[in-house]
């Protein structure tokens, strides 16, 4: 019996960092497009990326990617995080998590 309670522990506690994973990548699209919409059209791209991985923690932030784009009054933002295996910043699994997020540009007076 306690290979069984075991085995569903970690399968638990796995299903627990694929959720967290989704919800870091979410987080970490927010804060890049609400940063990429608050800087300089000429400062956006750096802003956006900054913001998009300063938000991850360390273990999540190595193997993230962070894309903004601009167009049609929208700045968006795309966070692509890696799902680590039972303990994060060791393995990780051979698929990611996708983050995305918009905000309207601010007017400039």
């Amino acid at each position: 019996m306690t290979p069984a309670i075991l085995v569903t522990l970690i399968v638990l506690w796995q299903l627990v960092l694929v959720g967290y994973t989704f919800t870091l990548a979410g987080n970490a699209a927010d804060e890049a497009a609400r940063a990429g919409t608050a800087a300089s059209p000429g400062a956006r791209q750096g802003a956006c990326q900054a913001a998009g991985t300063d938000t991850l923690s360390g273990a999540w932030s190595s193997g993230a990617t962070v894309t903004c784009a601009t167009g049609g009054g929208m700045v968006t933002a795309d966070v692509t995080v890696r799902v680590p295996i039972l303990f994060p910043g060791t393995l990780s699994f051979p698929f990611d998590v996708t983050g995305h997020a918009g905000a309207v540009e601010e007017e400039t007076d």
